[in-house]
């Protein structure tokens, strides 16, 4: 695997890139050797960020973890991207379709799917129109990250979301 390591606001040591290859080099079991890895580090205050992706035939593999120590981060990407490599793996319809990027260990082997996607609980409200101004309200009384609601200026169904910096996002159906 060919690893592209960067850092925003951070010099990446040798002693780091060399943790990432070890931790992120165990992937290397899954993806011919010419896949590339890029790794992203950043630190903003006392957060500690790993974004890792990786580009595969039609597809990319993305992990994004935070924490307080960047070798904790790296852990934790590391597993997240394996977890979804076997989630992704259980879902090839056509085995051939993008395996140029995988090992065909992998592609053969058979997977449990313990990550199976599963709905526990189904919810039902009434929709009433509302602002997104109001929706964004209702969220924050609510304690949710995000509100679905009927938009009474397009009288479309649209979702709020919480983002970073106590800001707002909307999210519109594109017909």
């Amino acid at each position: 695997m060919n690893f592209i390591i960067s850092g925003k606001n951070l010099q990446v040591s040798e002693g780091l890139r060399a943790a990432i290859e070890e931790k992120l080099g165990k992937l290397e079991r899954y993806f011919t050797p010419d896949t590339e890895v890029i790794v992203t580090l950043s630190v903003e205050k006392e957060r500690q960020k790993i974004e890792v992706t990786i580009p595969v035939k039609g597809n990319i593999i993305r992990s994004e973890q935070t924490s307080n120590d960047i070798y904790v981060s790296i852990d934790l990407v590391e597993e997240v991207i394996e977890r979804q490599l076997r989630k992704y793996k259980n879902k090839l319809i056509d085995r051939y379709q993008a395996s140029a990027s995988f090992q065909k260990d992998y592609i053969e082997k058979d997977y449990d799917e313990d990550d199976e996607v599963k709905i526990i609980r189904t919810k039902k409200f009434g929709f009433k129109p509302m602002y997104p101004e109001d929706a964004c309200v209702q969220m924050e009384l609510l304690g949710h990250n995000f509100f679905v609601f009927h938009n009474a200026e397009t009288d479309q169904v649209n979702v709020v979301y919480k983002r970073k910096g106590n800001t707002y996002g909307l999210i519109e159906p594109e017909y």
